[in-house]
């Protein structure tokens, strides 16, 4: 069932005032956790919406740190403070208990990178980086015999970056 155009309306500018609430760039996963984990708009209207949002040039992709992200364009901010009042108060109060609640692992996420490639003689090359207000902080590549090891370093830097980085600065100073 099509949605009226006002529900169409709110619903484009709930994701620029989602984009203009977090403050930072996001990957096109975060937003639609975002939207879909709230019920507010299903799968495939979100892309479909987010496509028509970018063709308008209200978003736009950067690409930072080998990452896409997505961020509200000075147009956007633009229809977003001229329209904002458009959008119903219980989904702005809803979209910010959310970002207040997950704005920590948000951030994590686009922080720390961790992923591994198969490399010569069956091994498996983790790379693991560590990126504070876009700029680099640490980058570690590793070359391990197993994919369950690749697997098992990415998930330790991704649950607990702080201390491990901590950690392999301390040994290298001391």
């Amino acid at each position: 069932m099509y949605e009226s155009s006002s529900e169409l309306a709110e619903n484009k500018l709930l994701m620029l005032y989602v984009l203009k609430s977090i403050k930072n760039p996001i990957s096109n996963n975060q937003l639609t956790e975002i939207i879909l984990e709230n019920n507010f708009i299903n799968y495939f209207t979100f892309q479909q919406y987010l496509s028509e949002l970018e063709e308008s040039n209200f978003v736009e992709y950067h690409e930072v740190n080998d990452k896409k992200l997505l961020i509200l364009t000075k147009k956007g901010d633009n229809v977003l403070s001229l329209f904002k009042d458009r959008i119903s108060p219980s989904k702005i109060s809803i979209t910010n208990e959310y970002i207040k609640e997950k704005i920590e692992s948000i951030k994590r996420e686009l922080t720390i990178h961790a992923d591994y490639t198969l490399g010569s003689n069956d091994s498996f090359i983790v790379d693991l980086k560590a990126i504070e207000n876009e700029s680099l902080l640490m980058e570690l590549k590793l070359s391990v015999p197993s994919k369950n090891q690749a697997t098992l370093i990415c998930n330790r830097w991704k649950e607990n970056p702080s201390d491990i980085y901590t950690n392999i600065i301390n040994l290298l100073i001391s």
